[in-house]
């Protein structure tokens, strides 16, 4: 006997059959669903990084507080690389009796290695240009309102005259999405030559090359080798896209929770379908084996068949996601500016194979025991169904769907709060069944006889209706999941970002300077302004042990030790901080108190009751950590790593930072108040605030597309597990009929069943749905206090009743259609 060819006749023969088909979609569903994210999210990261290196100018770069030695760039050079040297400084700018403190950016000729420097002339044209000529320099619009000139004249930097030769309107700014002050580019021969970069200035100097990818890290590796000056970093597109990692982080989220759920329910689909094909073909296995078939031959035969279905399936499945993502990319390339990068592959390979491992893992395990079928059941039906002790095969589904919630979540959290959400669903709804069947007995007897043969029949398949309730209860949940909870925790997402959110900062402002800058923001319109304290200081023992002389566990904590600190403090526990361990410092503590964020915490292995000391100004403030808060760094508010309490804290010299709302269009007024506070520094954070919201955007856009494909698999499932009980059925109803039962006797009765499958289902999935959706929420997406609504999914819950109900009685359509007769002869 050929195998592979009785395989394929086999297919061809029972194409035909529901379960085979269901078996196909599913594996494709599940595919497509996979397959559009894996691709996508790739492509995204690769955008990311690809718009990193725009930001930062240059493929790879390096900086320092002195002047980088002349081996990197001979080294870039013999490695063929591109180059660009610059420097980063701050400097005060005079036009007659007005200045202005500017962000300078000076460097040569070939800036900028990757993205685009583009001004606008004197004439108003818009181009594409590289780092100004000597005797040249361009501004942006706030410096060029900060000091009221026009490009095209002349303005003074370091004692030298320059021409605005154009006004700045987009240029790669090293990863910084705002800047404390407008921002310039000069020339650095000019910068040089001023003294702007002499020895004892404070400017930054760097290096950025460019090139193909292999050239960089052989430079890199290189470039390690040489000793740079102390406060030396690397600059790389992984570093700078940090800034965004927590928006990007939510949307990978996102994305994996929806593609995950839809192949969960392509799982359970595949599962139902394969155990009742298992079941059909119980008698030709029979068969077979009554023939002298070996049980290797029978199961070959069975794997060999499944093989044939599902390799075209899983090929057509990753065909169609390719084509999927690559239209996906077309909207969702707009986040990064139209950076073309090639569509990959690989995502969609694993896609597939994570789909053949979905349905071998379901559908195998029922196969494979058919091979086990005995002769003697082609006489005898029962001994098709006889009951086998427990075996690994029973293991092989619960494994595969805990591989495949670790592998596409990409997070232990997410697919610990998901498996255990979906364990607890499926243990509810088997309780609710079997309660539901206790119930069924005890009140069957007196009920009407519509709900009388409805509920006989559910007891009746007590098994069956127990596998039923639990595959329709983890079907729905992941449904409600979808279509209730993700939205909703996007809207969530949305409204951590109003209209309304500041976007702009202050900083420098002093005392005396506090009422009369309020009045001006107020003037112009400014809203949810908040005032802070800003202390600079700097750590200098822990428990009483000098800084320098602890080893710390790794050189992050040792790096930030040597750093400057910004300090605060507040009677309040300000806004999106959570005091986490601890109490919040009370008014006026025996012994000065700080609250850390959980980051230093951990940083530095600090526990409750520790001392902090610190050295601030000319003076020494020694601690205790009374509290440990976790801080929502997304927030866009005003937020410390340090906070002191006020008694202790409120005489040690400081500034103040303000955070307020600015509607857009006041930039010009705003820079005109800024010229009677000529020690303020403003950022401007508009930039940033779009960048994310344009993310939870194109988020919710993917989670739609992949929501279609999460309700084609759900309507699988429900038409999976509703069929899984259709050929007892056929045969009750053929019984029923002959003894005397009318269509709609037997249609009501069918209708009881379903509603009451339906309503355990809805009832479990919308609990489910509701512990998880909390849990994801505070958990993993960290949206406080989010609560999932009530009323949608009460109404999805009945819904959910409601069309499986419908389905069900679709699904009973031709059997109360068909003569007594016929049905008798058919079963």
């Amino acid at each position: 006997m050929n195998v592979a060819r009785l395989a394929w006749r086999t297919l061809r023969r029972e194409w035909h059959l529901v379960e085979l088909r269901t078996l196909a979609a599913s594996l494709v569903l599940a595919v497509i669903a996979l397959g559009v994210v894996a691709t996508l999210s790739t492509r995204i990261e690769r955008g990311i990084l690809a718009s990193a290196a725009e930001l930062i100018g240059g493929d790879l770069g390096v900086s320092a507080p002195a002047p980088l030695p002349d081996s990197l760039l001979a080294s870039a050079k013999a490695d063929h690389l591109a180059a660009t040297r610059g420097a980063t400084f701050r400097s005060v700018s005079f036009v007659g009796d007005r200045s202005q403190l500017l962000d300078v950016l000076a460097t040569d000729g070939a800036y900028p290695l990757r993205g685009t420097l583009e001004i606008r002339d004197a004439q108003g044209g818009q181009r594409v240009a590289h780092g100004p000529a000597r005797g040249q320099v361009y501004l942006d619009h706030r410096a060029l309102t900060g000091l009221g000139i026009r490009t095209g004249q002349t303005l003074q930097i370091g004692g030298r005259d320059l021409v605005v030769s154009g006004e700045l309107l987009r240029q790669p700014d090293g990863g910084e999405l705002f800047a404390l002050a407008p921002r310039a580019v000069m020339n650095l021969d000019d910068a040089t030559e001023a003294g702007l970069l002499s020895v004892g200035s404070r400017a930054r100097h760097r290096l950025l090359v460019s090139g193909p990818q292999g050239a960089v890290a052989t430079w890199r590796a290189e470039a390690e080798q040489i000793k740079l000056p102390q406060g030396g970093e690397w600059i790389t597109p992984e570093k700078v896209q940090e800034r965004m990692r927590t928006a990007f982080d939510r949307a990978s989220s996102f994305l994996r929770l929806t593609a995950l759920l839809s192949a969960l329910l392509a799982g359970v689909a595949i599962a139902l379908a394969a155990a009742r094909y298992a079941r059909r073909k119980a008698g030709e296995v029979a068969l077979l084996r009554a023939l002298g078939t070996p049980r290797r031959r029978v199961a070959a035969l069975l794997v060999t068949t499944l093989a044939a279905l599902a390799l075209p399936a899983a090929a057509l499945g990753m065909a169609i996601a390719l084509a999927l993502a690559q239209g996906a990319w077309y909207f969702a390339r707009q986040l990064f500016d139209n950076i073309p990068t090639t569509l990959p592959l690989g995502p969609a390979f694993a896609a597939a194979a994570m789909g053949l491992a979905v349905l071998a893992g379901f559908a195998l395990p029922p196969l494979v025991r058919l091979a086990e079928v005995p002769p003697v059941a082609v006489f005898r039906e029962s001994m098709q169904r006889r009951v086998r002790r427990f075996d690994v095969l029973y293991l092989v589904p619960l494994v595969t769907a805990i591989a495949l919630v670790w592998v596409q979540a990409d997070s232990a959290k997410l697919a610990g709060i998901l498996a255990v959400s979906l364990a607890g669903v499926a243990v509810v709804a088997a309780l609710f069944s079997a309660l539901l069947l206790v119930i069924a007995r005890r009140v069957a007897p007196g009920a009407h006889p519509a709900l009388r043969l409805g509920l006989a029949a559910l007891a009746r398949r007590r098994g069956l209706s127990l596998v039923q309730a639990t595959a329709l209860s983890l079907g729905l949940c992941a449904l409600l999941l979808l279509a209730v909870i993700a939205p909703s925790l996007l809207d969530g997402w949305r409204r951590e970002l109003p209209t309304d959110t500041p976007n702009w900062f202050a900083l420098n402002l002093q005392d005396d300077q506090r009422e009369a800058f309020t009045h001006a923001l107020d003037s112009l319109g400014a809203t949810k302004a908040n005032m802070m304290p800003l202390a600079v200081g700097k750590l200098t023992a822990i428990n009483g042990k000098p800084i320098d002389s602890i080893a710390f566990a790794n050189d992050d904590a040792r790096d930030n030790a040597d750093r400057q600190l910004r300090l605060s403090w507040s009677t309040d526990l300000p806004p999106s901080n959570r005091v986490v361990a601890g109490q919040w410092p009370g008014a006026k503590p025996a012994q000065a108190e700080v609250s850390v964020d959980t980051s230093w915490r951990d940083r530095y292995q600090l526990k409750l009751g520790d001392t902090l000391s610190f050295e601030v100004g000319e003076g020494t403030l020694d601690a205790r950590v009374s509290s440990v808060r976790q801080v929502d760094w997304s927030s866009f508010r005003v937020n410390f790593f340090l906070m002191l309490d006020p008694a202790h804290a409120s005489e040690l010299p400081h500034t103040w930072l303000t955070s307020f709302y600015l509607p857009r269009g006041r930039g010009d007024a705003l820079a005109k108040v800024s010229r009677d506070f000529g020690n303020l520094s403003l950022i401007d954070v508009d930039a940033l605030l779009d960048r994310v919201r344009d993310i939870v955007d194109r988020v919710g856009g993917a989670v739609r597309w992949v929501l279609g494909f999460s309700l084609l698999a759900g309507a699988l499932v429900l038409a999976a597990a509703l069929a899984a009980s259709a050929q007892e059925r056929r045969k009750e109803a053929a019984l029923l009929r002959t003894l005397g039962a009318t269509r709609n006797q037997l249609r009501a009765a069918a209708a009881c069943e379903f509603a009451l499958l339906g309503l355990v289902a809805g009832l479990t999935a919308a609990l489910g749905a509701t512990g998880a959706g909390i849990w994801l929420g505070n958990a993993v997406f960290r949206i406080e206090g989010f609560v999932p609504p009530l009323w949608p999914l009460v109404g999805a819950a009945a819904l959910a009743a409601f069309v499986v109900m419908i389905i069900g009685l679709y699904g009973t359509r031709r059997v109360l259609r068909t003569s007594p007769m016929a049905l008798l002869r058919e079963g």
